[in-house]
């Protein structure tokens, strides 16, 4: 059948709807890909934007290291560049990439230069990639440059190559959905003459850069990488282009083998004979079991053959169907196979004679494929797995189930028999075949088939009730009654198969979904480890662990229920090997095989995170775990739960990097403001002290006394100041708790009045506060403070003469409580930063700490309300404070 008369395959056609709906909302990503530093990234983007700039492309520079060299320098003339965020760190100011200011000015194109670089510390994300991955998200196009090295599942064969250990590295899935990449390449001779030349490194730096990380070999096995890796993302898009397409000839753009496997001791050989042929063609391979019973399982030696091929470097694939040769070529041509290595049989069956062999089909149905037909030898000793299970028991209810089925037609047809003929009575028998084969496995519904003949004859056919047939034309009857009920019981077989597979897969994407989505919408690592653990455990059928490392580094087994008892010391001890080596252990692999559970890394982005161990609970989880499609499933779980561990981790570091520059600039601000404001009054203080010990008996009572008074209110400025500290430290610990009670607000507002009388002298104050307003709960001393606070504060921001107005009123469920005042009002800003530590509204004019309104927040937010300053009109602020009616430490709930 030609190719445009194929149906494209559904699973191509929604990977390809898939990656055209992310691309609707997500931006595009270039990469200029590179062997090593030098070869040309950074200029072969900045050529290839200024095309762009040429036909009206709105881009920016977003950052871009040109390290000095003026030709790449001169590209950037003209070129809006974005200007760089500057970040303060242990003294150093540092340059970093300004994510937020490109986000505001939205170019349709951003130039992002060195994708692996490590962000300063307080910058939003640890990583540049990351920076990427928020402009992308954002619909922003954005090109990058990368060297091979840094990609993450390259970083071992780079630093056993080079002798280098890359720490800067980029998870390979942020290639993968690149939307293109630009291989950057220059012949290693040149890259080293350029190196001698002093543009890529400074003379001294080139000088020892080209005895070690730029060796003629290493630039060329670096070369091999980058080139490989290109090469495997073209090798993918034709994938999905010849899928999508419905294109079944094979296109040789590489060479790849794969070897038909099964439970013959020779399929060994055919493995090895593979993985010789791969290798001498450097050809990519995979290994194909076809199960062409749908009920069965694969053999023990055939798992031992798929696990060898794995070993050896292999893809493995089980697929189930009846016909191997028809199986084999559909799945050749989905994964552009050039060459298939298969067994040569060493028999044949009376099938074989009429039909041809499944390598006599496989050939003549391979077309462009070439065929390996080879003798397999007997190994003599096949490759040691570990027994996966006892024989499984006989199944005597699917049997028993098939002769009720039997035994209920044969009934139907006793009714029956004196009515109508006996062809009516076969379509009896027919239909329980049907059922059987819908409901039983295949070898119980053939068993139905054959008995309902021999009851048809025994029961029905003269002479009744005996095995002999008085008709000759009766034989055929049977046969044929036998030959229909064959084929309908294994058509049934086969669709029902079918609606198998097609239910399992969904099962499978529908188990990925759940996980991801469930995964996505948890946060914390005890939360993680729990979504994981249930999902895996409903999937799999196991009791699943999670080791994760301690601050030393040795795994500990990580939130255990009460009732699951902690790791034995030698499953600790193959966890910990797991963990340290980042490959499986345990059970039905080849590491530690005597285990009783299945061990497997949690790999993140920059080193394993953990392991994850499964006991499966009977034999059929057991066998679930050899199967490779189920390890397939299992793999791309833990992988998700892998990259939410790394999520939450990484958010939880960027919040420990944003708290910690949050908190150097407040240390900042502390010393610089405590430093001023200690300063002052011990500068006063010391000046009155030495001018009363200078003056001494010559001075006058008058002069006396007012050194003394000055000494006194500098000494009280710096007790007020400590106070202060020590109180909003308490409040924000959480060390004072509020003592709530009911309290008339008069009582709290004359005791304020009373305290600031001097202060408030040159002011008006007016009440506004009802004469039947119900107790308020609070803690009394603590909202005595916050009062007087705003008081204090209104009478240092107003002229002389203003009024001030103090009112109260109790609604339905909150209290509300306002000072506010007519004078110049709020500084411009977001007034909510003037409730933040060592603020002032007018610094230029005003005595204080800038702690007064933060201790004032603290207090309310401890009685669970809320503080909030506005500009009332052209002049005069308002600052409101809410608080609810009914506290949970209340004494007694306040009156209506």
């Amino acid at each position: 059948m030609r190719d445009a008369d194929k149906r494209p395959d559904p699973d191509a056609l929604l990977d390809m709807v898939r990656r055209e709906e992310e691309q609707k909302h997500r931006g595009q990503l270039r990469i200029f890909l590179g062997m090593a530093p030098g070869v040309g990234k950074t200029y072969a983007m900045l050529e290839a934007a200024r095309l762009k700039m040429a036909e009206g492309e709105k881009l920016l520079a977003g950052i871009v290291e040109t390290h000095g060299r003026q030709d790449t320098e001169a590209l950037l003339y003209d070129m809006p560049v974005q200007p760089r965020q500057r970040i303060e760190y242990k003294g150093h100011v540092l340059e970093e990439f300004d994510i937020n200011a490109v986000l505001q000015a939205r170019p349709s194109l951003v130039l992002v230069d060195e994708l692996a670089h490590t962000n300063a510390p307080g910058s939003r994300h640890p990583k540049r990639w990351q920076d990427v991955e928020e402009l992308l998200e954002h619909g922003l196009d954005v090109w990058t440059t990368l060297n091979v090295q840094h990609l993450e599942s390259l970083n071992d064969i780079v630093a056993q190559i080079t002798g280098v250990r890359v720490r800067e590295t980029v998870p390979d899935a942020v290639l993968e959905r690149a939307h293109s990449v630009i291989l950057v390449d220059l012949p290693p001779e040149d890259l080293r003459q350029r190196l001698q030349e002093g543009k890529v490194y400074l003379p001294r730096q080139a000088e020892w850069a080209g005895e070690n990380f730029f060796r003629q070999g290493n630039l060329s096995a670096l070369r091999e990488l980058a080139l490989r890796q290109t090469a495997s993302r073209v090798n993918t898009e034709v994938l999905i282009y010849r899928r999508g397409h419905a294109i079944e000839t094979t296109w040789p753009t590489a060479e790849r083998i794969l070897v038909c496997v099964g439970p013959s001791p020779s399929s060994a050989t055919l493995v090895r004979a593979a993985k010789r042929l791969a290798d001498g063609l450097q050809a990519s391979w995979q290994a194909l079991y076809i199960q062409q019973h749908p009920e069965g399982a694969p053999t023990a030696r055939a798992l031992a053959n798929l696990h060898l091929a794995q070993e050896l470097g292999a893809q493995t694939h089980v697929l189930t169907g009846p016909d191997v040769a028809r199986l084999i070529v559909e799945f050749a041509r989905q994964h552009n196979v050039t060459r298939i290595v298969i067994g040569k049989p060493l028999g044949r069956s009376l099938l074989d004679i009429f039909r041809g062999s499944p390598v006599d089909r496989l050939v003549r149905e391979s077309g462009e494929i070439d065929v390996h037909v080879i003798k397999g030898q007997d190994p003599g000793k096949t490759p040691h797995h570990p027994p996966r299970r006892p024989p499984r028991r006989f199944p005597w209810r699917e049997y028993a189930a098939a002769a009720g089925i039997v035994a209920g037609a044969t009934a139907i047809c006793f009714a029956m028999y004196p009515y109508f003929e006996l062809a009516n009575l076969i379509m009896v028998y027919l239909v329980g075949v049907m059922a059987a084969s819908v409901w039983l496995p295949r070898r119980p519904s053939i068993a139905a088939s054959a008995a309902s003949v021999l009851a048809f004859d025994f029961c029905f056919v003269p002479p009744r009730f005996s095995a002999a047939v008085s008709d000759v034309a009766y034989l055929v009857t049977f046969v044929v009654m036998l030959l229909v009920a064959l084929v309908l019981s294994t058509m049934a077989s086969r669709i029902k198969a079918q609606a198998d597979s097609a239910a399992k897969l969904e099962q499978q994407a529908s188990d990925l979904s759940d996980l991801s989505r469930d995964l996505a919408t948890t946060r914390g690592e005890g939360n993680l480890v729990a979504v994981a653990r249930r999902h895996i455990a409903r999937v799999f059928g196991c009791a699943v662990f999670v080791l994760l490392p301690n601050a030393a580094g040795k795994l500990e087994n990580a939130f255990l229920a009460d009732d699951e008892e902690a790791l034995a010391d030698k499953d600790v001890g193959v966890a910990q090997w797991v963990f340290a080596n980042g490959k499986p252990a345990g059970l039905t692999t080849q590491t530690l095989a005597e285990s009783d559970a299945l061990y497997l890394p949690l790999p993140g982005t920059e080193a394993i995170l953990g392991v994850v161990g499964l006991t499966p609970e009977d034999e059929d989880a057991l066998d679930a775990l050899e199967l490779p499609d189920r390890r397939r499933l299992l793999d791309a779980v833990v992988h998700q739960t892998a990259l939410a561990l790394d999520v939450d981790r990484l958010e939880e570091k960027a919040k420990a990097t944003l708290l910690a520059a949050e908190r150097d600039k407040l240390r900042a601000a502390l010393l610089s403001t405590v430093t001023h404001d200690f300063k002052t009054p011990l500068a006063a203080i010391a000046g009155s002290a030495e001018s009363l010990l200078a003056l001494g008996e010559t001075a006058g009572s008058a002069v006396r006394r007012s050194l003394a008074d000055n000494i006194v209110q500098e000494a009280s400025r710096l007790e007020r100041l400590v106070d202060n500290l020590l109180r909003i430290a308490a409040l924000e610990s959480g060390s004072v708790v509020p003592d709530i009670k009911p309290v008339p607000i008069e009582e709290v507002v004359g005791s304020v009045l009373a305290r600031l009388e001097p202060l408030l002298a040159d002011h008006a104050v007016r009440l506004e506060i009802p004469a039947d307003l119900p107790p308020i709960p609070m803690d009394e001393v603590l909202m005595e403070q916050v009062l007087l606070n705003l008081l204090e504060n209104a009478a240092k921001h107003t002229p002389p003469g203003t009024e001030i107005v103090l009112s109260a009123v109790v609604n339905d469920q909150t209290a509300v409580i306002e000072v506010r005042d007519n004078g110049p009002g709020l500084a411009p800003g977001d007034p909510e930063k003037l409730f933040e530590r060592f603020q002032r509204g007018d610094t230029a004019n005003t005595a204080g700490y800038g702690l007064g309104l933060a201790i004032c927040r603290a207090v309310v937010k401890a009685h669970g309300g809320a503080i909030t300053a506005r500009q009332t009109g052209p002049v005069g602020a308002s600052f409101t404070i809410t608080l609810p009616l009914y506290a949970d430490n209340a004494t007694h709930h306040p009156r209506r």
